[in-house]
């Protein structure tokens, strides 16, 4: 089943390693997503001080989510992608993982640094829209 998303780019704005808007048809099913967390099966988050490896976490976490909402990543038509640093390397190391776990689907994203987050030792979260085609029965 191909996506109900449609990525849009613009020649107009700089080169960028996303699409810049996103839309899905009426009728669509939109899904939103709580932000995808680097916590392991026990609730432990998932190694500390290491940020490629918590959005590497975070990605299955978002797939899982997805999974269950029947929707894939392909169906996902906006990120929010927070990063426990100050530090554009840390943000880079983090949105390097992600960019290529989405893969040709590089939907509008948004990338920030924040002071902190929700649980112990967790350094990125992911948060996520996505859109699926209502199916007809």
């Amino acid at each position: 089943m191909s996506s109900a998303v449609h990525l849009i780019r613009s020649t107009d704005l700089a080169a960028a390693p996303y699409a810049y808007a996103a839309t899905a048809p009426a009728g669509s099913r939109l899904i939103f997503l709580a932000g995808a967390c680097p916590l392991e099966d026990d609730g432990s988050t998932t190694a500390p001080g290491d940020y490629a490896a918590q959005a590497a976490r975070c990605m299955q976490t978002l797939k899982a989510a997805l999974d269950a909402s029947g929707a894939a990543l392909t169906d996902v038509i906006s990120t929010r992608v927070l990063v426990a640093s100050s530090s554009q390397r840390d943000l880079v190391a983090a949105w390097d993982v992600i960019h290529e776990a989405f893969g040709d689907h590089d939907v509008p994203s948004t990338l920030l640094g924040v002071t902190v987050l929700g649980y112990d030792d967790q350094l990125v979260e992911i948060e996520a829209i996505a859109a699926v085609a209502e199916q007809r029965v």
